[in-house]
């Protein structure tokens, strides 16, 4: 299938890697253009605009950074993709956005999905990201061929906007999780545990998760490289404060880890993984 692929970031460039291993003819764009390039190795199309990415492809895949860049790369899709063709947002997004661009799109004659995605860099880059879709049922059919070369849990979550819920109720439960691990390793680290075999000692149990199995060594370590950055879960834990207060739902737990990470980010550390907020119980 002919896919034109828009953002080329740290997931994007090995999702594309993965349509690329399964055969599809993929043209690619990104803003920095050193790591859309960079793809051509790969076997991927380089383009130098959204417009020629996208044009006479039959499915258009992007995954950016905020809403306003969604709504701003949508826009151009509409105006150069082909009657017909299928626009999948990977990125976290408003849910709200994911249901106006789905109505912008049926008027034009493209269909959309709003489709996250759960798994960060390694599930990126193993193909096994949890996929969340919202939107038409006979498009999300058209593309599961093409989840399946990204992902191994693909899920049609309903109509236009349920993709981006799925996604919220996702990192309001990883909120809770990251900061739970990180509670424990402080613990253990105040009581003179060895807090690599404490996890060794609990993740096989009731506690284990997969950010104890694959943050919780990275917090111990002190390997704080982004395979989520703070700046985009900040971003995403926002989005969903938002939708709950709009509700009248009130999320405590989700409220004080958004704090944290954004005391972190005004210390600049934005551009860390997600893991580093085991500094903040090391001051």
């Amino acid at each position: 299938m002919k896919i034109g692929f828009i953002g080329t970031g740290l997931m994007g460039a090995s999702m594309v890697r993965n349509l690329l291993k399964n055969n599809h003819e993929v043209t690619v764009y990104n803003r920095t253009v050193s790591k859309a390039k960079a793809l051509e190795t790969d076997g991927a199309i380089f383009c130098e605009t959204i417009e020629a990415c996208v044009a006479e492809r039959d499915v258009i895949i992007m995954i950016v950074g905020l809403p306003s860049d969604v709504e701003e790369v949508s826009n151009q899709v509409f105006k150069f993709a082909k009657t017909g063709a299928i626009l999948i947002d990977m990125t976290t997004s408003s849910p709200k956005l994911a249901e106006k661009l789905t109505t912008e799109g049926l008027a034009k004659g493209i269909a959309v999905l709003d489709a996250p995605v759960s798994g960060g860099d390694i599930g990126a880059k193993n193909g096994t990201l949890s996929i969340m879709v919202g939107g038409e049922q006979d498009a999300f059919t058209a593309c599961l061929p093409i989840f399946e070369c990204m992902g191994k849990n693909i899920v049609y979550c309903g109509h236009a906007g349920c993709g981006q819920h799925t996604k919220m109720a996702n990192q309001i439960a990883i909120a809770g999780t990251v900061s739970g691990v990180a509670e424990a390793i402080a613990y253990a680290n105040k009581m003179g545990l060895d807090s690599q075999i404490m996890l060794n000692a609990i993740s096989a149990g009731a506690a284990g998760s997969w950010q104890m199995s694959n943050n919780g060594p990275k917090m111990i370590s002190k390997d704080y490289d982004p395979g989520f950055f703070i700046k985009h879960f900040v971003k995403d834990m926002n989005i969903a404060i938002q939708c709950a207060d709009e509700e009248k739902l009130d999320l405590p737990i989700l409220k004080i880890v958004r704090d944290l990470y954004q005391d972190m980010m005004i210390q600049g550390d934005e551009n860390l993984g997600t893991q580093a907020i085991i500094k903040q119980y090391e001051k």
